[in-house]
């Protein structure tokens, strides 16, 4: 599914507009709509990510998994393999999992 296309869908999960959601992300009039003939820049395209809580992947169709399930979030930490835990990798996987937990509590899902 083109880029466009997969945006268009989540617009619509949220009950917006393209155009609701270019004004959002501060974009001009029929910004978005070029998306259908054009590839974003990996700027742009992380904006949107961010805002709808799904990953670049997703947008270009690399995926159809939007995001990481909660519970996978939280093991994490408990795959990694070889040595013990650094304390800066430690904190740095807690700093990921409150960036997560934000970005879904600001743009939450339909029916959340």
């Amino acid at each position: 599914m083109p880029i466009f296309e997969r945006l268009k869908k989540l617009c619509d999960d949220r009950k917006i507009s393209i155009n609701e959601l270019e004004k959002a992300l501060g974009y001009s009039k029929n910004t978005l709509y070029r998306l259908k003939t054009q590839t974003p820049g990996a700027d742009k395209l992380q904006k949107i990510a961010d805002y709808f809580n799904v990953s670049t992947d997703y947008l270009l169709g690399r995926t159809d998994v939007k995001t990481l399930p909660d519970d996978d979030i939280e093991t994490l930490a408990a795959h990694h393999e070889g040595e013990d835990w650094t304390e800066e990798e430690l904190e740095e996987i807690e700093r990921f999992k409150e960036f997560v937990r934000m970005k879904r509590k600001d743009h939450p899902k339909k029916g959340e």
